[in-house]
């Protein structure tokens, strides 16, 4: 289990097409990092997510270090086995898991 809390994704907006990044709890499972909207489809970052799937992500909870910012894509699962051992990681991690899966996959 990684020991950093946050991965911090950075979108484009899906209207303006400028960079948003947000600070948000995540997993790590079988090379790809897992994060999950409570707000399902409702989110800004999902809505960015679906219009532009490109991203940036890096882990850490200060810009100052830990690892730099990596290009990836972002997609929606839809096996729920894999589904099923994200939310699972989740719950151990943050007791929490409730909401859709959204895999962070880096080049």
């Amino acid at each position: 289990m990684s020991k950093q809390k946050y991965l911090y994704l950075t979108t484009r907006g899906h209207r303006s097409g400028k960079p948003h990044t947000i600070e948000i709890w995540y997993v790590e499972h079988e090379s790809s990092y897992y994060i999950v909207s409570e707000k399902r489809e409702g989110a800004h970052w999902v809505r960015n997510i679906r219009a532009n799937p490109a991203v940036r992500f890096r882990l850490g909870s200060d810009w100052g270090d830990g690892d730099p910012a990596v290009a990836g894509a972002a997609s929606f699962p839809g096996d729920a086995a894999l589904i099923a051992a994200v939310k699972a990681k989740m719950e151990a991690k943050y007791g929490w898991s409730n909401g859709l899966v959204v895999a962070i996959c880096g080049d």
